[in-house]
């Protein structure tokens, strides 16, 4: 049962501070909301710490969509229980929260069988965070509504000096939950019916992640491009709309988006990346594999001609465009030459980088009513044979840039001294040895021109042969 929560069970400003280990698994999404959990209890006096060991309270963010999601949830609560136990025996309280989608999805059974637990909280109701600790003081807390007001409203504005000390770029949340009902997928379950915030919302947040610092924005979104904002005129913008509206922001210089579905890439999106010199040139569209027989049983809605059709319009429109994509491996009733057309369709495009995993059933999805008939070393040797050669394409891109002049935008110090690591617009790691007498710090958050030289396994390594730029002065020398 949820507990009932108002603003004055919150603790007062100006309480004790006290120290919170968040540990977030799975997407993009998680980690924002974990930033965002973190900024939310920092205004109730609870300072971030990297060590569970010295915190008050630590919280789980938790992800729904990997393999054995449950089962690590509950392996990790099992030394948590016994690290509460060994500070309640020095005299010091300890509070376990369950956040994310498992919490969601779960939570009554995280309660049944984890007692330790003190607080469980779904992703729509993490702003509740403080009141739920502070219920929590009487008996488990939870809250895994989808509540009717916007979370995003209730939230405070990230601290300027948390927010640069994070780096120059940030993620900013558009859009969340989907409406496709993919027939492996939880997220309908777990982050609801699709719901995009207005447009003034997200412009007046990302002036003030600008104010801060923050020059590279990467909006977030379970289905980024099914964004469908409420402008203030009364009209609705589409995603291209809101790029087309942040490009405008004086100071910021690069825009990223994921995670998009093929059936929302409409002609706006794609003209967008052909007139929005702020918007990278970069595309996650997950195809999740190139049978179209799979994609029936998966309901991706979409075929494998739809999305070379996709591809080669991007092509056309940004002709440098970097893509990535989702596969799903030995997903039921995957047969050898489903699996063929696959590989076929990876050599066929060509990605920069993927993300891949063989198939495991959720829990209240379509998918898992069926048989996983698909033998687990099948899977896995499919897989390796899959990333093998992604990893073989992804080497190839990176190797491309050897000799060309990238535009690097500088994130943080690098591991050896006078390092400065930053990203070039394709999201490639990009390694800098400062000249002589320069101070790698004062790099942060400029973007330079480098001469990329070297390629490293994970990164490449380039020297500066220019001063401070904007991203929209210009296109990317080769």
């Amino acid at each position: 049962m949820t507990n009932p929560i108002s603003d004055r069970a919150l603790p007062e400003p100006g309480a004790e501070l006290r120290r919170v280990h968040i540990k977030s698994f799975g997407c993009q999404m998680n980690a924002h909301d974990a930033e965002r959990m973190a900024d939310l209890l920092a205004k109730h006096g609870y300072a971030a710490t990297g060590q569970v060991e010295e915190a008050d309270v630590v919280i789980l963010n938790t992800c729904h969509i990997r393999e054995r999601a449950s089962e690590k949830v509950y392996s990790e609560l099992g030394r948590l229980r016994e690290r509460k136990e060994e500070r309640l025996a020095s005299g010091k309280t300890t509070r376990i929260v369950v956040a994310g989608c498992v919490a969601q999805a779960e939570g009554t059974e995280i309660t049944r069988r984890e007692k330790a637990v003190d607080v469980v909280v779904g992703p729509q109701s993490y702003h509740n965070l403080p009141a739920l600790l502070k219920a929590a003081e009487t008996g488990t807390a939870m809250d895994t509504d989808f509540p009717e007001l916007d979370k995003f409203a209730a939230l405070p504005a990230p601290d300027q000096r948390r927010l640069l000390a994070r780096g120059p770029s940030a993620f900013l949340t558009v859009q969340e939950g989907c409406n496709k009902f993919c027939s492996f997928c939880v997220v309908p379950f777990t982050r609801g019916a699709e719901f995009s915030r207005p447009v003034s919302a997200i412009l007046d947040e990302a002036r003030g992640l600008v104010e801060a610092g923050i020059r590279d924005i990467m909006l977030l979104g379970q289905n980024v491009n099914a964004y469908h904002g409420a402008r203030a005129d009364g009209g609705v913008a589409d995603l291209a709309a809101l790029f087309a509206a942040l490009a405008k922001i004086v100071g910021l210089e690069r825009l990223r988006y994921a995670t998009s579905h093929p059936r929302d890439m409409n002609k706006a999106l794609i003209e967008a990346h052909k007139t929005n010199p702020k918007l990278m040139p970069y595309l996650h569209l997950p195809v999740q594999s190139g049978s179209d027989r799979v994609l029936k049983a998966m309901n991706r809605r979409h075929s494998t001609d739809e999305y070379r059709r996709i591809i080669d319009a991007m092509r056309e429109a940004r002709p440098d465009i970097a893509l990535s994509s989702d596969f799903i491996i030995g997903f039921p009733g995957e047969t050898e030459a489903d699996f063929a057309a696959t590989m076929a369709l990876v050599r066929e495009i060509g990605f920069a980088a993927a993300y891949s995993f063989t198939y495991s059933p959720r829990p209240g999805t379509k998918a898992a009513e069926g048989t996983d008939d698909v033998p687990q070393g099948v899977k896995t040797e499919r897989l390796h044979a899959l990333q093998a050669l992604i990893l073989e394409q992804q080497t190839a891109f990176n190797r491309a840039s050897l000799g060309k002049t990238l535009p690097v935008l500088f994130e943080k110090l690098g591991r050896y001294d006078g390092q400065v690591a930053g990203k070039s617009p394709y999201l490639q790691a990009v390694h800098v040895d400062m000249p002589q007498g320069r101070i790698a710090k004062d790099y942060i958050g400029a973007i330079m021109d480098v001469r990329i030289t070297k390629l490293a396994s994970n990164s490449l390594h380039g020297e500066i042969i220019s001063a401070d730029h904007s991203a929209s002065e210009g296109g990317y020398a080769a």
